[in-house]
């Protein structure tokens, strides 16, 4: 056992390692040679092998996406570092995700803000992930099954909202949500082929600040669902 707690420290290191090696790669695109260290310290403090199927934990270290059923996808670990990044979260602020999938960006925010509540469309995926993470001690965590193109107004206004599933537009709804100078992480283009990341910064007003980043592929955002509401009674776990 101890033998294997050290390969899977030295794993984790290279994942930083490439993490950092990326970031650097891109920075011409991201506008920064490093990312934030509390973000650093979160994927180094996740585990992402308990986030990915048992027959793949040998890849769990592995700068790259993985399946994890239902037709999704764990994303490749430089891209949920970049994408917390640039939430730019603090301690006390409190986030929406709209996609949990494996729970695993889930998990990361968990460490960098208060309070993180998360939907997921696919009820078996989502079920799954949440009582993952309860087991795993995410106790500022709340998640809930349903349709996330309309957010979860409930809990609203959000300092920051994270995407981790391609969208066709921004979805107006999710822009609403935000507080004054709240940032809409999402990746935006059509399904299956190149989107672009892109942040939306609210302002006063009607005003928002959209700044593309780079190009990534993320599966298709289910489309807005006629009449679909923010489904109070329909949680999954937390």
């Amino acid at each position: 056992m101890r033998g294997a707690g050290i390969v899977m420290k030295k794993s984790m290191r290279r994942m930083i390692a490439d993490i950092e090696r990326e970031v650097e790669d891109t920075s011409r695109l991201i506008g920064k040679r490093a990312l934030d260290p509390r973000v650093m310290k979160a994927m180094e403090e996740v585990p992402r092998e308990a986030f990915v199927p048992a027959s793949m934990r040998y890849l769990a270290f592995e700068n790259g996406p993985l399946p994890i059923g239902y037709g999704q996808t764990i994303s490749q670990p430089y891209i949920v570092a970049l994408m917390s990044d640039l939430l730019q979260t603090q301690d006390d602020h409190v986030v929406l995700e709209i996609g949990t999938g494996s729970g695993y960006q889930t998990a990361i925010l968990s460490r960098l803000v208060r309070q993180v509540y998360s939907i997921e469309v696919v009820s078996e995926l989502g079920e799954t992930s949440a009582g993952r993470l309860k087991d795993l001690g995410y106790t500022n965590v709340e998640c809930r099954i349903g349709n996330g193109h309309a957010g979860w107004p409930g809990h609203a206004p959000y300092n920051g909202i994270i995407v981790t599933a391609a969208a066709t537009h921004i979805p107006q709804p999710l822009v609403d949500q935000l507080v004054t100078g709240g940032r809409l992480v999402i990746p935006v283009g059509e399904p299956y082929e190149v989107q672009e990341l892109i942040v939306v910064t609210r302002g006063d007003g009607d005003h928002i600040d959209v700044r593309e980043i780079l190009g990534v592929a993320f599966v298709p955002m289910q489309e807005e669902v006629a009449g679909a509401d923010e489904g109070e009674d329909d949680k999954s776990g937390g």
